[in-house]
């Protein structure tokens, strides 16, 4: 046997070839012994038969008895159970390999046939392989016969002809080629790009809830029927998934397209608790140990549902611009998290969140109506005259099922390291996270809203107020009035300007904080007395683009009011009715009403929320990470270290010790005086 060969292991086999190994050692056995398990302890009823009695017969009478019964089967049954050939002999070596190399020694080449071709891969045929890879990445796509003709051409060139007969056929040059870079089914560009990336060499060890919590963006599979003119409408489902325990701790359901701005609240509602919803049973409520479920209630002002919630350390998203702007990156500041990318071209980084979307679509979303499918190709009759769930009530249906089915499912392939063939849930991995570590109940408290909305710096201008997005906010509040009076005290890049911040899912008012308070301006253009229904940046766009069209210069953003209401329809002129509009502008009016509701959601605090024994402030909120991330390296040095370590004695204990004077116990230190004496 070749040095470099390993022997063959039974759970190589494959299951059939399992059951027949060990139908083989049935029979074998009770040839040798008269018993099917080897041994009259173990014997099965009916047994031994008489021409097997070990008291009655010999081990050549049982071994013919066991050649004759075996024969006596049918040719296609006994081919189909690998026993078509057996003979006396056959036991008889089958007998000699028992003791020695133990059930393996029972299989044949048929069962465990050497992989063939790779022992005729040369060295300048692997090299000629490597250089035309590299090649058919830098040119177009080419098929495998043409690649063969290439390794034939580099060999013959670079190592002669002798060289050029010892290349394979093709169709061992495709298995290698297969076997070493991939079936390469994509298309060309994306190979490239894939090739073209380095992988590195580190790996993260995710050892506690929150270190890395993984966020993911995907088009939902259902059509869902809006709020507003009942018309279907496509939605984007964004997912943030803790990668130790496989827990769903926040999603969003989102109209249209999402945006950074539902990033940012969806990191937030990772941090708060979920509270308990009307229709939920008593066993969705918090149920972790450790904590109990009253103290959490307390703590939190209000019924909590069993769904962990916790500070993310690391966030991990793909590159997609939602993930990848100066926004988030301002969150990831503001929450003290660390935002890392995942490799491009590297879907493994983000398996388990792309795995939970399959797991939500086949045990859930396949069975409503409105499922599109996976393809166009596979799309039913009529998806969108099926799309009778609303938002609304499909983000309570998926909140529902995530809390009661989901936490609770077993995570078959995703089972810890520490117990692989355990039966954990993602309830169960936090539990045990919880009773190991312990739980931090540091809740954010309703300001964090405002902190992760997008930062404009800009400058009071008088009675007029501040300028965001082209519109004119806080022109006669109280706030501003004072703070005109005096300069900025900021300096540096934004010298003299104040920081508002602005919601762009409801642009009707902005915010600023003044020590430590959250005061709302609103817009110039408002009427008095009278609601405006909500708009969005967008709107705001459209709305100015409509007036310069129009040649309108405003002295005041009053007079924008009007335009603003022919474009959003609020007060019904003839191009809002429905039947006015076309399919496109009713699908983006209610996406922005969908938007500004989930907006006026994310500005309410649930109950008891403002009123917190603890509320840590987004400073105090990095020191808690930091905290957290300095006490696991600090465990984790200990553990590697068996002795305690001990500090060094301090400088000053060490230079005495060391000192060629010494004083007496009863004698001071007295001075040094310069000068003469």
């Amino acid at each position: 046997m070749d040095d470099k060969q390993q022997p063959a292991r039974f759970e190589d086999l494959k299951d059939d070839d399992q059951k027949r190994l060990r139908l083989r050692v049935a029979h074998l056995l009770e040839a040798e012994s008269g018993f099917r398990s080897g041994s009259r302890h173990w014997a099965q009823e009916g047994e031994p038969r008489p021409e097997y009695d070990p008291e009655r017969t010999t081990l050549t009478e049982r071994r013919l008895a066991k050649v004759a019964e075996l024969k006596a089967l049918h040719p296609d049954d006994a081919r189909q159970l690998g026993l078509g050939q057996i003979s006396e002999r056959t036991l008889q070596r089958w007998s000699a390999a028992w003791p020695e190399q133990g059930i393996m020694g029972l299989a044949d080449g048929r069962l465990t046939p050497v992989l063939r071709g790779h022992h005729k891969i040369t060295l300048q045929v692997a090299e000629a392989i490597h250089a035309v890879h590299a090649e058919c990445l830098h040119r177009s796509r080419v098929g495998m016969k043409t690649k063969e003709r290439m390794i034939h051409q580099f060999v013959l060139e670079k190592s002669g002809t002798e060289a050029e007969k010892k290349i394979p056929h093709y169709t061992t040059l495709s298995k290698v080629w297969k076997e070493w870079f991939g079936p390469e089914s994509g298309r060309q560009r994306y190979l490239r790009s894939a090739a073209a990336v380095d992988t590195g060499g580190s790996s993260v060890t995710i050892t506690r809830p929150g270190q890395v919590v993984v966020l993911d963006t995907t088009p939902f599979p259902v059509k869902l029927s809006d709020d507003v003119f009942g018309e279907p409408v496509t939605a984007a489902l964004t997912l943030g998934m803790d990668a130790f325990t496989h827990s769903l701790v926040a999603f969003r359901l989102t109209p249209g397209s999402d945006s950074s701005i539902e990033v940012a609240m969806l990191l937030r509602d990772v941090m708060l608790p979920l509270p308990m919803r009307p229709d939920w049973t008593p066993d969705m409520e918090w149920h972790y140990p450790g904590v109990p479920a009253a103290l959490v209630t307390e703590f939190a002002g209000h019924p909590v549902a069993g769904r962990p919630f916790f500070a993310p350390e690391t966030v991990t998203s793909d590159h997609g611009s939602v993930y990848k702007n100066h926004h988030l990156v301002q969150v990831a500041r503001t929450l003290g998290t660390v935002v890392l990318p995942a490799r491009a071209m590297r879907p493994q980084d983000k398996a388990a969140c792309e795995r939970a979307f399959l797991g939500i679509q086949s045990l859930l979303l396949e069975i409503l109506l409105g499922y599109r499918g996976q393809d166009v190709a596979d799309r039913g009759v009529d998806p969108e005259g099926d799309a009778v769930w609303t938002v609304d009530e499909m983000e309570h249906l998926l909140a529902t099922w995530i809390v009661k089915i989901w936490q609770n499912r077993r995570l078959d392939q995703y089972a810890p390291a520490w117990d692989p063939g355990g039966r954990h849930s993602p309830n169960t991995l936090f539990a045990t996270a919880a009773a190991r570590d312990g739980i931090s109940l540091q809740i954010p408290d309703a300001s964090l809203y405002h902190h992760l909305l997008p930062a404009h710096s800009v400058k009071i201008h008088g009675r007029r107020g501040v300028k965001i997005g082209g519109l004119w906010y806080g022109g006669d509040h109280p706030v501003l009035g004072e703070l005109s009076l005096f300069p900025s005290p900021r300096s540096g890049r934004h010298r003299g300007k104040w920081v508002v911040h602005r919601d762009p899912r409801d642009c009707r008012q902005v915010f600023i904080e003044l020590a430590g308070q959250w005061h709302p301006l609103p817009w110039n253009g408002l009427p008095t007395g009278d609601d405006v229904l909500a708009f969005s940046d967008a709107r705001v766009q459209q709305v100015l683009r409509e007036a310069a069209r129009a040649g309108l210069a405003p002295r005041d953003d009053t007079e924008l009011l009007p335009v603003l209401i022919d474009l959003i329809g609020a007060r019904s002129p003839v191009g809002s009715w429905p039947s006015q509009m076309t399919k496109a502008e009713r699908a983006e009016r209610a996406r922005e009403v969908a938007r500004a509701r989930a907006a006026e959601r994310d500005r309410t605090a649930p109950a008891g929320l403002t009123s917190l024994p603890v509320a840590p402030r987004p400073a105090e909120l990095v020191r808690q990470n930091q905290q957290a991330v300095d006490a696991e390296r600090r465990r984790r040095r200990e553990a590697a270290v068996g002795a305690p370590l001990v500090s060094p004695p301090r400088l000053g204990d060490g230079l005495r010790e060391h000192s060629l004077f010494t004083l007496p116990d009863d004698e001071s230190v007295q001075p040094v005086r310069e000068g003469p004496q």
